[in-house]
């Protein structure tokens, strides 16, 4: 502790906070309960920059089963089964320790699922790293992709997609954002509320250390900055093998109705599960200490409150029922052990043995914590240095081979390929084949699909408008699989909100998130904020992360994002509108600035419908939405998807204004790439551009027209595995 430096604030509480808490318990907070408070009202746990403007969300929905409040959300998807899903970060542990950070991101993520009884199907990631020019962010890339694949693959779940970003902005502090879907029989799912008085409280799974003690207060609520290195014991330390047991163990007490609630200890370990179940349910709760089992001696009551070690759940039980509930821990052979009792006292009481060693009301614990007003202001330009990497007045055919080069767009094989796919026998269509993860469920006689989006430099751009094309471009990537939207979750990774200028950015992306979801009629049922994503050199992009979920009743007829054939014709359906503003093209060259078109998003639902039904109908032999890097990536994907190339003319972009480089090269929402059959294309009202067959991509743009040999726009996009093992 700095001398001079209050314990408090070291812990970071404010000034007032502090004044708060001792307001709220008429005395001044000993070590035990200072160290609960700090965590539960830190911007991590509390949510205090953000829980206001998170109100203006659309939660409500038919589909709906569980919404936000709960450990993951879930949506019915008939038959008695719900699928349960969530996405949240480990930002800031994993720019500390990559490995075990993106690997206990993805442990906690899988908890958050079978939490609420659903066994977990699937993994999805969402990653930002800085240019990969830089060793740090090399490292941090490693580290994160072999951490997710080791406790992905160990635990046996599938990664079934993902997306990777390189920009300059995250150098510092990388994103690492996991999303987890899970399949649950609807009568045997569990809330986490704390009830019945007189229950026993039963800690279940791996025992406690002190590995990742201030994890929540110390590291994830705060800037990172220089020496971060000493922060390396705040980072929690996974184990795949204890967590498969913990499943296991936990979905056969839900299936035998043996638990009332149950909850997983993440942020803030005992503190947070324990405070917020006693807060769900109404009432107060006993643990004692001394009953929780430890693997370090000499562990202070703080200590075990505040840990946040791995693969641990807190249950409520019957008295009756926790010899049954113990027998079947001790048949998957985990932990457990009765640690406390429900009370009507309001109070969390911490005893060790029996001396009281805290005592603090629920009330002011969980829900006492201030929320705060921010104070946005427009910054009125763009607060992002640029960095051209690419020369003007270049061919257009070496700027696609540059942009198809890019780490940002080029193929991501090289991380898939570390990862189980199709563990599960689920996956009907694996990453980079389609632009949404497909996967059956015979359970309940149907299919769905999962996509998980973000483009920080495009929100940085327009923090409103590029948020609304995030939601877009998954309601996208389902349509071109044949899905409906059925739900929502969102992780908004942002600066220091206490700044006005992440605190307008901040704002108008909640706007949009709020105005999309409403518009598609798309309910958001859960998600996570991730603050104070700052270096030495500034913010991050304001990165909101979108997963989205969708049902198609059919998998077997999933066009894929591939041509199929030659002889089929191409067509472009929906309002695409292309324009340079916020592009992967504008970044190559060291342009950009603030602003984006605002997207139109009633009329890109109405294309969404007919590609979606489209696709269902079998009308279309490939669906591919263009999204980064225009048109031109676009065609260059599919062609190389298919091993086949494909001749075409833009002429209707450019009836709609826009410039040759707009139509080869500009971004926007709206736009969908489709080939098959000639008259199917015409009937759908789609815009015939050209055919598919031979060896070259040729595109007819006015005086930009280009043509690249298939085989050097493939060796341009698979270049980055060769760059990618360099890292390791």
């Amino acid at each position: 502790m700095t001398v001079g430096t209050p314990r408090y604030r070291e812990l970071g509480l404010t000034d007032h906070e502090y004044e708060l808490i001792v307001e709220k318990l008429g005395r001044e907070p000993n070590d035990v309960e200072l160290a609960m408070f700090s965590l539960l009202w830190s911007e991590h746990c509390a949510y205090k920059h953000s829980r206001k403007l998170l109100a203006r969300l659309p939660t409500e929905g038919e589909r709906v089963v569980m919404g936000p409040g709960e450990n993951a959300g879930a949506v019915d998807v008939g038959n008695g089964y719900a699928v349960a899903f969530k996405v949240e970060s480990h930002n800031h542990p994993s720019a500390v320790e990559p490995f075990q950070g993106a690997a206990t991101g993805v442990g906690g993520i899988l908890r958050d699922v079978f939490a609420i009884g659903a066994r977990p199907i699937a993994i999805l990631d969402s990653l930002r790293f800085g240019e990969l020019d830089s060793v740090r962010s090399r490292h941090l890339l490693d580290g994160a992709v072999r951490g997710i694949g080791h406790y992905g693959n160990s635990i046996g779940v599938a990664t079934v997609g993902g997306e990777i970003y390189f920009e300059e902005p995250y150098e510092h502090n990388c994103l690492v954002n996991a999303m987890c879907l899970g399949l649950a029989k609807t009568k045997d799912m569990v809330r986490a509320a704390a009830a019945g008085v007189g229950n026993a409280v039963v800690l279940m799974g791996a025992s406690t250390g002190r590995d990742g003690i201030g994890g929540a207060s110390v590291l994830a609520s705060a800037e990172l900055g220089e020496g971060d290195e000493a922060k390396r014991p705040t980072v929690q330390i996974g184990d795949p093998f204890e967590e498969s047991k913990v499943l296991e163990c936990c979905l056969e007490l839900l299936e035998k109705g043996l638990l009332v609630s149950l909850q997983d200890l993440g942020a803030a370990g005992l503190t947070s599960s324990a405070g917020e179940m006693a807060s769900a349910g109404g009432v107060g709760i006993d643990l004692d200490v001394a009953k929780v089992p430890l693997r370090e001696t000499d562990m202070e009551p703080f200590e075990i409150m505040v840990s946040e070690s791995q693969e641990r759940m807190l249950a409520v039980v019957e008295p009756a029922r926790v010899a049954e509930v113990r027998a079947v821990c001790e048949k998957w052979q985990t932990g457990s052990a009765q640690i406390g009792l429900v009370t009507d006292s309001g109070q969390v009481r911490i005893l060790r043995g029996d001396d009281v060693v805290g005592e603090m009301p629920v009330e002011a614990l969980v829900d006492g914590c201030p929320l705060y007003d921010l104070e946005p202001a427009d910054p009125g330009s763009w607060i992002y240095g640029n960095r051209a990497t690419m020369g003007l007045g270049i061919s257009s055919e070496d700027e696609l081979l540059a942009l198809l080069a890019s780490p940002s767009i080029a193929s991501k094989r090289w991380a898939f390929e570390q990862y189980d796919s199709v563990v599960g026998s689920r996956t009907v269509r694996r990453p980079e084949s389609a632009d949404a993860a497909v996967l059956q469920l015979p359970e309940s006689g149907n299919a769905i699909a999962v996509s998980i989006d973000g483009n920080g430099r495009r929100v940085a751009c327009d923090p409103y408008a590029g948020t609304v094309e995030a939601v877009l471009e998954c309601a996208q990537n389902l349509a071109c699989v044949g899905a409906e939207p059925l739900g929502l979750t969102n992780c908004l990774n942002f600066g220091n909100p206490e700044k006005p200028g992440t605190a307008w950015q901040l704002d108008r992306s909640v706007s949009g998130l709020a105005d999309a979801c409403t518009a598609l009629g798309v309910p958001v049922v859960g998600g996570n904020v991730s603050l104070y994503n700052e270096g030495p050199d500034g913010p991050i992009y304001p990165t909101p992360v979108v997963g989205m979920v969708g049902e198609l009743p059919d998998p077997s007829r999933v066009a894929g994002s591939a041509f199929a054939a030659a002889g089929d014709a191409i067509a472009l359906l929906g309002p695409f509108s292309p324009t340079l503003a916020g592009s992967e093209l504008a970044k190559q060259r060291g342009e950009l600035d603030v602003g984006l078109p605002q997207p139109d998003v009633a009329a890109v639902t109405a294309a969404c419908a007919i590609v979606r039904d489209a696709v269902r109908e079998s009308k279309v032999a490939s669906a591919h939405d263009i999204s980064d890097g225009g048109l031109v990536c676009a065609l260059a994907e599919s062609a190389i998807g298919g091993g086949i190339g494909c001749a075409v003319d833009v002429q209707p972009l450019r009836d709609r204004g826009c410039s040759p480089e707009e139509a080869l090269f500009g971004e926007g929402s709206g736009g969908f790439l489709l080939s098959g059959e000639r008259a199917e294309l015409v009937a759908l009202g789609a815009n015939l551009i050209g055919e598919v067959g031979g060896t070259t991509i040729e595109i007819a743009a006015g005086d930009r027209s280009l043509t690249v040999g298939l085989a050097a726009a493939e060796s341009a996009w698979r270049s980055l595995s060769q760059r990618a093992e360099a890292v390791a």
